[in-house]
């Protein structure tokens, strides 16, 4: 095996720039083109070590992807190439959805506008509806993790039960009675980089988390901008499985009881996501933008939008930076401890039935004008009311489920079409965006 070739900043500023302007597509997407990129083109790491590196980053919590590329930016070139390498897969999606946000707020009432993000909405359902059918193939081998999922599912759905309770009881079972396989050996001998600077960048990355979050604490207990800190936070340290498994719990959350925002706008807010590169979860910006814009009390509302959005990427992403570098130098015993990653297995069936929790519940508030809660005892869920049902969403929703399950289209184009399609529809005047 050729020996593994390592990159100097320049090289590495070069080419993870150029790895964040292709990352589309969420997760998956954004990983291929980093294997394709890192692995087949430069081969900066091997195959082994690339899904070793995976592995570890999906044991953490937080968006893989983001983590993934800060990883191998460490493993490559240090603490440097690391911020080098997870500042930039940042940066193309926190530029493109904070212009989106104000787009959105200024120009969200023109016809053409309101129709787009009609449109984007059936794309974002089917898309998940996709991600939930391929994690499940991967995710659920056997009819314990099926159970395991289900129990997920009806928690979330029927019960309303707290995500992180449900992620944690998952973990829990996992630990208790399910084994991991160990990773894989990587063929490739890779330098170790100075673990002594991963600890200490991983001391100056837990300070500019937490000193902000404390001193908004201390100083404006009762502000909206204390309340985006301390919530995404929270989805910084409890959220496993990647970005929709997140996006559920925020959905559930800031659309529910927080009240930052509309279920239809949590739509529009994935879909500016979708369609930009980065990470799916930079979707958290435009949470904190409404969530500020309409809370904060500022005589310039959209100059508070743009804080809030920046103080939810900023405490979204710092734990991100401060996790591979407590866990990096320790990675390989962290991959051996079976316990762990049974715990792992584990989660990632509960995520299933997360992510089909998400999925049905933007469906309910896509396809149907009203919705009401049930409540029975212990159950509590939201259904649709039935004659409230919207034949342009459904119509449109079937089109891009067709297209994405059965056609195979891929993402860019079924983006492209269903926004298209929904501007047609809108402008006709047979929507009610």
């Amino acid at each position: 095996m050729p020996p593994p070739i390592t990159p100097t900043l320049r090289q590495s500023l070069w080419v993870w720039a150029r790895i964040a302007a292709l990352s589309f597509g969420g997760p998956a997407g954004q990983i291929a083109v980093m294997h394709r990129i890192l692995v087949d083109e430069q081969r900066w790491i091997d195959e082994p070590r690339f899904l070793h590196a995976l592995n570890f980053c999906m044991l953490l919590p937080g968006p893989e992807a983001q983590q993934l590329a800060t990883y191998v930016g460490w493993l490559t070139a240090g603490v440097r190439g690391a911020l080098i390498a997870g500042v930039l897969f940042i940066l193309p999606g926190a530029v493109s959805i904070m212009a989106l946000s104000w787009v959105y707020v200024t120009l969200g009432d023109l016809p053409a506008i309101e129709g787009l993000f009609f449109g984007l909405k059936a794309a974002v359902l089917a898309i998940v509806v996709q991600a939930v059918i391929k994690l499940a193939r991967r995710a659920l081998p056997g009819p314990g993790l099926r159970l395991l999922a289900l129990a997920a599912f009806l928690a979330l759905f029927l019960f309303q039960a707290p995500f992180p309770l449900v992620i944690a009881v998952a973990a829990l079972t996992g630990a208790l009675t399910l084994r991991g396989a160990p990773g894989p050996d990587s063929a490739q001998a890779l330098p170790q980089p100075d673990a002594r600077a991963a600890r200490i960048a991983a001391v100056w990355a837990l300070a500019l988390w937490l000193v902000p979050v404390a001193a908004l604490l201390m100083l404006a207990p009762d502000s909206v901008f204390t309340d985006i800190a301390v919530f995404f936070s929270k989805l910084a340290v409890l959220t496993f499985g990647g970005a929709y498994a997140v996006l559920a719990w925020v959905a559930q959350e800031a659309a529910g009881p927080l009240g930052w925002l509309a279920p239809g706008e949590m739509l529009d807010g994935l879909g500016m996501a979708e369609t930009t590169p980065g990470p799916l979860i930079m979707v958290l910006q435009f949470v904190g933008f409404l969530a500020a814009l309409r809370e904060a009390g500022w005589a310039n509302p959209l100059l508070a939008g743009t804080v809030g959005g920046l103080l939810a990427t900023w405490v979204t992403f710092a734990p991100c930076f401060a996790w591979i570098f407590l866990g990096a130098p320790y990675m390989e015993r962290l991959r051996a401890n079976v316990r762990l990653a049974g715990a792992l297995r584990a989660v990632t069936a509960a995520v299933v039935g997360v992510i089909l929790n998400l999925g049905l519940w933007f469906a309910i508030h896509l396809i149907w004008r009203q919705t009401v809660m049930v409540q029975s005892g212990p159950l509590q869920a939201e259904l649709p009311v039935w004659s409230s049902l919207d034949p342009a969403a459904a119509g449109l929703s079937a089109l891009a489920l067709l297209a994405a399950l059965r056609f195979r289209v891929g993402m860019v184009p079924l983006l492209a079409g269903a926004a298209l399609a929904g501007m047609a529809l809108h402008l006709a005047g047979l929507t009610s965006a």
